[in-house]
């Protein structure tokens, strides 16, 4: 069935972008790297932190697919760690391998997913898992201070912030707020089923998050740093990892 785009359409009032909507959106494009303080630079972690300051962005993302894995499996690990030395450790600091941007859904607890312990994670959440302002400084301070290898933009199967982006149904408070985030999916995907419209998402939100800061686009750049695309599936608590398209990649 052809999309509104196709049949040139024009888009319903109701998800037009407002004036905040619009320097919303140019504010995430203005995020810029500025100097770090040696105050802020990340510490040594300690003697048994269990933290490799040498891990690259391959084995990062491999050991929390390793945790899916087992999640899937149902022999998580995660809760058998001493919590007293996860605990004592987390006083003096944070040292996560990974960040994620992952929806808000109650459905998809994200330390669980990757069966990881506290601190080993650095999330932000938001409804749609979309990237805003506030979610692309976040997980710029998680690259450029706390030193994360790898940032996994993370959808799930019944998405009810993707369903009502596609339906378009009047909604109370600022719950539209979201919408415009999401229609470029909706649009590009020009498919009226769910999940190709979540997966289609949660790449344009991992390619945004690269062509809006210069901070993770410098560190996608130098090799320190991998910004992959995933959808985790409700039902059977896998993760997919999904490719980000040459066309949306960033090029110097």
């Amino acid at each position: 069935m052809a999309s509104a785009c196709d049949r040139n359409e024009p888009i319903s009032p109701k998800i037009a972008l407002s004036r905040r909507d619009m320097l919303l959106a140019s504010a995430a494009a203005a995020l810029v790297a500025g100097p770090i303080s040696a105050a802020a630079a990340p510490s040594t972690p300690p003697p048994g932190a269990g933290i490799d300051p040498a891990m690259t962005p391959d084995q990062a993302l491999a050991e929390i697919m390793a945790g899916n894995a087992r999640f899937v499996a149902g022999a998580p690990i995660a809760h058998l760690k001493d919590l007293e030395i996860i605990r004592a450790h987390a006083v003096e600091g944070q040292w996560p391998i990974a960040g994620v941007l992952s929806c808000a859904d109650s459905r998809a607890p994200v330390e669980m997913v990757f069966d990881e312990p506290m601190g080993r994670l650095f999330v932000t959440r938001v409804a749609g898992n979309i990237t805003t302002p506030e979610i692309i400084a976040s997980l710029e301070y998680g690259v450029a201070v706390l030193g994360i290898k790898v940032i996994v933009v993370m959808g799930h199967s019944s998405c009810g912030a993707v369903k009502a982006a596609m339906q378009n149904a009047e909604v109370p408070g600022q719950i539209s707020a979201l919408f415009p985030a999401l229609l470029p999916a909706v649009y590009m995907s020009k498919s009226k089923d769910p999940t190709i419209v979540t997966r289609t998402n949660a790449t344009i939100q991992a390619a945004t998050l690269i062509n809006a800061s210069t901070v993770i686009e410098d560190a996608v750049q130098s090799g320190a740093l991998k910004v992959v695309p995933a959808v985790y599936d409700v039902g059977t608590g896998k993760v997919e990892l999904l490719p980000i398209p040459e066309a949306m990649r960033v090029k110097k």
